[in-house]
C-alpha cells in the first residue's frame, strides 16, 4: 500500500489510507472480517444501510437485495460494507411508527457521517424507513443511492384480486354494517399479503419510491418492480454500479435532490394518487437540504395535474399492475409537459432520458391526460379560523359530493374517547355530521398516528352511508379513502383551534376555494382558546426519546421533524477516534 494514492481524495482515505497507528487500527480489525490487503487500496468504500427486519415484513428481503448491491459495488472497483439501521415496521410499531421517523434519521446521519464511508446505498421500503433514511442522509450529504423494497404480490381473495389495507378497510366497515360476516372477513387475512415486500396499493411505501424515483434519487422502475422479481435484484447489482460511479464523480445527494426534483415529485405525487403522508416527509426532506418548499407548494404544483394512474385507494388496480402496464416511466412519459426533464438523476443523466421512450403498456391502468382517471388529484391544502397553519385533503381519494359540505361537529377529545362511543346507539350523530377527532397530533399521540381515517358509526352504517367528512389533526393510511381532512395546524395539544371544537358546532369545508371554517366569533374563539390554555392537558411523555420529540417536534405543516434535526452538519470529523 502506496500512501500517496490510498485513499487520495476520499473521504474513507483518511481512515484507511494512513500509514501509522490509527491507519494500522482501522485497517486491522476490519481485515478480521476476512478482507485482503489490496481491499484498502484507495477504492471507493461505499455504505450499504439496510432497514432489513423480521419484524419489518416489508422490508424482510432487504437482506438479499443487499447482496446484490454488493456485487455491484465489487465489480465497479468499490469496497461494499453494509451497516443496520433501526427498522420502522409501519404495522407493528407503538404507539406510532412516525414517532421513530426521526429517531431513524438520526441513526442513518450519524451513522453515516461516523464511519469511513464515502458513498451509501439506502435500503428501505416500509413507510417511514425511506424518508427517514434520506433525512439522515440528507444531513451529511455524501454520494446517495435508494434501492426500495419492492411491492408484494396482489393480494387474492376469492378469485379476486385485493390490496393491503384498502381493502382491509372495506372488509372491516362491511362486518360493521352487516355485510361481511365475521369468517368471511378472516378467511381474507392470509391471502391479503403473499410475499414480502411493501403494500400493493399506492399507499406510503409505494408512494415515497415513486418519490424517489421521481426525484431521480434510484435507478428507473425502482417504485413498481414487485419485492420478489428477479428484475429487482438486477436493478440492485446496478445501483452497485452505480453508487461508485457516483463518488467518482462526486455526485452527492444535494445536486440530484434540487428544487426542480421536489417539483417533478410533487406533480408525480399528484398523477399517482400518493398518499397524504408524502407532505410531512418531503417537507422535513427538504429542511434537510436547505430546499425551498412550503405546504402551499403542494395544492399549487399539483393543481392542473390530474389522476393519470388507476390504483388502488383512489382506483382499482395495484402495483403489479402498473409494473406490468409500464411502470413510472410511462407515467411520467404521459405528463412530460408538466415536468422538468432537466433535472439531474444518480445516474448522470437528466431525469427526462430515463422516461422519453417509455411506453404504456395497458391504457386502463396508466391513463392520458385526455382520458384521466379523475380530473382532480394531488392535495388541497385548506385554511381558514379552524386551521390557521392550514390542513391537507386527498381529493381523488374522497367523495365529490362531500367535497363542500357543512355539518354539526361531532367531537371526541382522544382516541380512546372515540372508540368507546362511536357505536354507542345514543350518539347524537347523523349522515351530515362532521367527526372531529383531537389530540393525535405530533404531541399528541404522541407521533401522529394514522387515525384520520376514523370508521363510521355504525348506525351509519347500518344506513348504507360508505362516507362521512372527517377531521383531525392525525394522518392517515396512504392506503386509506374518504373525505378525510388531515394534518389540521397547529394541532391541539399545541393550542390550535381544534382544541376548542365543541358538539353541535357547524363546521364548513369547502374545498373548491380550500376552506375549512368553524361558526363561531373571532371573540368566541379567543375566549375558549383562553379557557384551554388556563389548563392544557398534561405532557404524554416525562421520559427518553417520547420526551425528547415532544419538547422539540416541529409541526406538520413544517414537516414534524425536531427543530434541531432542520439543515445539515456536513460529513467531515476531525477528530480520530482513539
Amino acid at each position: 500500500m502506496s500512501n500517496k494514492t490510498a485513499g487520495k481524495g476520499l473521504r474513507s482515505g483518511g481512515s484507511y489510507g494512513k500509514l501509522d497507528r490509527d491507519g494500522f487500527i482501522h485497517r486491522s480489525w476490519m481485515k478480521s472480517q476476512g478482507l485482503p490487503d489490496d481491499v484498502f487500496d484507495g477504492r471507493p468504500v461505499i455504505g450499504i444501510c439496510n432497514t432489513w427486519s423480521e419484524i419489518t415484513p416489508c422490508n424482510a428481503g432487504l437482506r438479499d437485495i443487499a447482496e446484490h448491491v454488493k456485487r455491484g459495488v465489487w465489480e465497479a472497483g468499490g469496497l461494499p460494507l453494509e451497516f443496520p439501521a433501526i427498522s420502522l415496521g409501519e404495522t407493528q410499531m407503538r404507539p406510532t411508527a412516525m414517532l421513530f421517523r426521526n429517531l431513524l434519521a438520526m441513526d442513518v446521519e450519524e451513522s453515516i457521517r461516523g464511519n469511513p464511508i464515502d458513498g451509501v446505498v439506502l435500503l428501505g421500503g416500509c413507510d417511514k424507513t425511506t424518508p427517514g433514511q434520506m433525512m439522515g442522509a440528507a444531513s451529511v450529504d455524501l454520494p446517495t443511492i435508494v434501492v426500495s423494497s419492492g411491492p408484494m404480490l396482489n393480494g387474492k381473495f376469492r378469485g379476486k384480486d385485493i390490496g393491503s389495507g384498502t381493502d382491509v378497510w372495506k372488509f372491516s366497515e362491511a362486518v360493521r354494517a352487516g355485510e361481511m360476516t365475521l369468517p368471511e372477513f378472516m378467511s381474507a387475512e392470509s391471502g391479503m399479503s403473499r410475499s414480502p415486500g411493501t403494500c400493493m396499493t399506492m399507499g406510503t411505501a409505494s408512494t415515497m419510491a415513486a418519490i424517489v424515483e421521481a426525484m431521480g434519487m434510484s435507478l428507473p422502475y425502482n417504485a413498481s418492480i414487485p419485492a420478489v422479481d428477479a428484475r429487482r435484484a438486477a436493478m440492485a447489482h446496478q445501483t452497485g454500479r452505480t453508487i461508485v460511479k457516483m463518488v467518482h464523480d462526486g455526485l452527492t445527494m444535494s445536486k440530484v435532490a434540487t428544487r426542480a426534483a421536489f417539483e417533478n415529485a410533487l406533480r408525480v405525487h399528484a398523477a399517482i394518487g400518493g398518499s397524504t403522508n408524502a407532505v410531512v416527509h418531503l417537507l422535513a426532506l427538504a429542511g434537510r437540504l436547505g430546499v425551498e418548499l412550503t405546504l402551499e407548494d403542494f395544492d399549487h404544483l399539483s393543481r392542473d395535474v390530474p389522476l393519470l394512474v388507476d390504483l388502488q385507494p383512489s382506483g382499482r388496480f395495484l402495483m403489479e399492475d402498473l409494473h406490468y402496464a409500464g411502470g413510472l416511466p410511462a407515467v411520467m412519459k404521459q405528463m412530460e409537459a408538466f415536468l422538468e426533464p432537466s433535472a439531474l438523476t444518480v445516474s448522470g443523466l437528466p431525469i427526462g432520458q430515463q422516461y422519453d421512450k417509455a411506453e404504456v403498456w395497458n391504457a386502463e391502468v396508466i391513463r392520458t391526460l385526455e382520458t384521466p382517471v379523475k380530473p382532480d388529484s394531488g392535495i388541497w391544502v385548506l385554511r381558514g379560523n379552524l386551521a390557521p397553519g392550514g390542513a391537507v385533503m386527498k381529493p381523488s381519494a374522497a367523495s365529490p359530493e362531500l367535497c363542500s359540505h357543512t355539518g354539526k361537529a361531532v367531537v371526541f377529545e382522544t382516541i380512546e374517547d372515540f372508540r368507546a362511543r362511536i357505536d354507542d346507539p345514543a350518539l347524537d350523530v347523523d349522515e351530515t355530521s362532521i367527526l372531529v377527532l383531537k389530540g393525535c397530533g405530533p404531541k399528541g399521540y404522541p407521533g401522529m398516528p394514522e387515525v384520520g381515517n376514523m370508521p363510521l358509526p355504525r348506525k351509519i352504517l347500518e344506513k348504507g352511508v360508505k362516507d362521512m367528512v372527517r377531521i383531525s389533526d392525525a394522518r392517515m393510511s396512504g392506503t386509506a379513502f374518504g373525505t378525510v381532512i388531515l394534518h389540521v395546524s397547529p394541532e391541539s395539544d399545541a393550542g390550535g383551534p381544534l382544541a376548542i371544537v365543541r358538539n353541535g358546532d357547524l363546521i364548513t369545508l369547502d374545498g373548491p376555494t380550500r376552506a375549512l371554517s368553524i361558526a363561531i366569533s373571532d371573540a368566541e374563539m379567543e375566549a375558549r382558546l383562553a379557557a384551554w390554555r388556563a389548563d392544557p392537558p398534561p405532557p404524554k411523555a416525562t421520559r427518553g426519546y417520547a420526551k425528547l420529540y415532544v419538547d422539540h417536534v416541529l409541526g406538520a405543516d413544517r414537516g414534524a421533524d425536531l427543530d434541531f434535526l432542520v439543515g445539515s452538519s456536513g460529513s467531515v470529523v476531525t477528530r480520530e477516534s482513539h
